[in-house]
């Protein structure tokens, strides 16, 4: 099976704690995330053009989070016009980024992209609240299907 997400085919990494069960690689936790994602997870200033085409969208940072959690490894990420950054995972040589799909056609370059930092971005209490939420529902999903 092929997934649209930057970096799929080398997400090739195994999970460093058994946490949530059923979930052996990044491929699986994508799966299970476009079930997830919704409206709520995504970022307040994106709520407005969220939508089931798109579910991606807005998830960068509470989803690359979620992947270090789960699989281990660095969040990075890439400096966005505007001044945010778009969050992506980097475990040992593989480089992916789950909600690349975001972007459409546009190529982000992640080749210089700086370490993001969980105790930056949770300073935030909607971020933080948006990330507990998006792992309280992957537990339950993988809990009530695994």
């Amino acid at each position: 099976m092929s997934y649209r997400f930057y970096g799929w085919e080398s997400a090739v990494v195994p999970p460093v704690g058994g946490e949530y069960n059923g979930i052996d690689t990044p491929q699986k936790l994508y799966d299970i995330l476009c079930e997830i994602w919704c409206e709520y997870t995504c970022a307040p200033r994106l709520r407005s053009k969220w939508s089931k085409e798109n579910v991606t969208l807005g998830q960068c940072s509470i989803t690359a989070f979620l992947v270090q959690d789960i699989f281990g490894g660095k969040v990075c990420g890439v400096l966005r016009p505007g001044g945010n950054y778009h969050c992506f995972n980097v475990i040992g040589d593989a480089v992916f980024d789950l909600t690349s799909e975001q972007f459409g056609d546009e190529k982000l370059d992640y080749s210089n992209a700086a370490e993001q930092l969980r105790e930056e971005h949770f300073s935030k209490t909607e971020k933080r609240e948006r990330y507990e939420y998006l792992r309280a529902q992957l537990k339950k999903y993988t809990e009530s299907h695994f």
